[in-house]
């Protein structure tokens, strides 16, 4: 039998696609109706029925078989009589259709699946009749979270009671629900508060599963400011190596007039003794959060990041917030002198944009990396610099 003509699974399997892409369900909460389905039938053509005629007839049969006529629901077939030359009248399939939605259920084995639905989506209209196109649109994700759903409906109801509560999750008392729950459906959740939360309740500049507490108004875990005091006289209690949210960062009442700041964690832990000074140790991109340290327009800022197009690009961005911020170990000089050190970066994740706030040498440097003059790729890490070199420069700022 040719593979080609239309099979009873392949039949169950086009209504399957359809279950699959959720329009048999969207039909359903929309109140439409696909129903007769036609499906697409490929079978023989009249010259094949002369060439392979016992062939034909077994196909004929086995979609028989697997009909409505045959097993009480499922597709029905509609025939054609047609008269060969050679062989005569013979009936022929002509299309394959599927009266309604209960024969199409049974036949792909959804029944159940689909009465899980209605009680999910009947549940969820009873609290939320806003929801109704959401569902329409998502009804395979309500079914992937049909085990979970009814804890789901929970937490909305709570945000829709309780908006921007500035708690963190670990303190919402919901019944049956826990914050690792939360947590793991935070995409989900986010596209069904969306629907529900009044705009003023939704910061729609937090955006994404990590800035799900900020959007919803959740307390999150502080970003923490890592920093050393490297002059004795300048200790906190005795304590030298200190790890703080930004807000009391911002609030430290300090007299050191020297701060450096560098990315890697080794260099910050080896920076030596300097009167009168600190180091941070940086978060990247996070320099941003450095912004609302406004002690810092008193200090000497000196900036150590590495030789590459994202260290410039991270000193221009900390330059928005601190324009008075200098560079150090940074330069052509430094880079030629550790030429047989130095690294690549990755092509695709490169800095390729123009920067505003560099110097002239620091852009003129930051070019030729971006342009590939002294090299593909080129990258200097600062790790990689040689401790006496470090030293010295420290030295020569202090």
């Amino acid at each position: 039998m040719s593979s080609n003509w239309t099979s009873p699974s392949a039949i169950r399997a086009q209504l399957l696609r359809l279950w699959d892409s959720g329009r048999l369900l969207e039909a359903h909460v929309n109140g439409d109706s696909i129903f007769p389905w036609t499906l697409k039938l490929r079978q023989p053509g009249t010259s094949t029925l002369g060439e392979q005629f016992d062939e034909v007839r077994r196909w004929i049969r086995q979609l028989d078989e697997g009909s409505k006529s045959h097993k009480g629901h499922g597709y029905a077939i509609a025939w054609r009589d047609i008269n060969h030359r050679q062989l005569g009248r013979n009936r022929m399939p002509a299309s394959v259709v599927v009266a309604d939605e209960a024969d199409a259920l049974r036949l792909i084995g959804k029944v159940a699946e689909k009465q899980r639905f209605e009680q999910l989506s009947a549940l969820t209209l009873q609290a939320f009749p806003i929801l109704a196109g959401w569902i329409a649109r998502r009804p395979m994700l309500l079914l992937e979270h049909a085990p979970a759903w009814e804890r789901i409906v929970l937490i909305l109801q709570w945000f829709v009671a309780h908006p921007r509560p500035q708690r963190y999750l670990r303190e919402l008392d919901i019944p049956g629900v826990d914050s690792k729950f939360i947590e793991t459906r935070k995409a989900l959740l986010a596209e069904l508060l969306d629907q529900l939360m009044p705009p003023e309740a939704i910061d729609m500049q937090a955006i994404g599963a990590r800035q799900f507490e900020a959007r919803y108004g959740l307390l999150s875990k502080p970003a923490l400011i890592r920093f050393r005091l490297l002059d004795a006289r300048h200790h906190i209690g005795g304590l030298s190596d200190l790890s703080v949210p930004v807000a009391q960062f911002a609030a430290l009442r300090t007299t050191v007039k020297r701060v450096f700041i560098t990315e890697n964690e080794i260099n910050g832990l080896a920076f030596p003794e300097v009167a009168d000074s600190m180091v941070i140790f940086g978060g990247g991109y996070g320099v941003d959060r450095l912004g609302d340290v406004h002690w810092l327009a008193d200090s000497e800022v000196i900036y150590w990041g590495d030789i590459d197009t994202h260290g410039f690009a991270i000193l221009d961005r900390l330059r928005e917030y601190l324009p008075h911020a200098r560079s150090m170990l940074m330069d052509i000089t430094t880079l030629e002198a550790h030429r047989l050190l130095w690294g690549s970066e990755e092509q695709h994740k490169r800095h390729a944009g123009n920067l505003t706030r560099l110097t002239d040498e620091e852009q003129a440097l930051f070019h030729m990396l971006r342009d590939n003059t002294l090299g593909e790729c080129v990258r200097m890490e600062q790790e990689r610099l040689g401790f006496h070199w470090v030293r010295s420069a420290i030295l020569n700022i202090a």
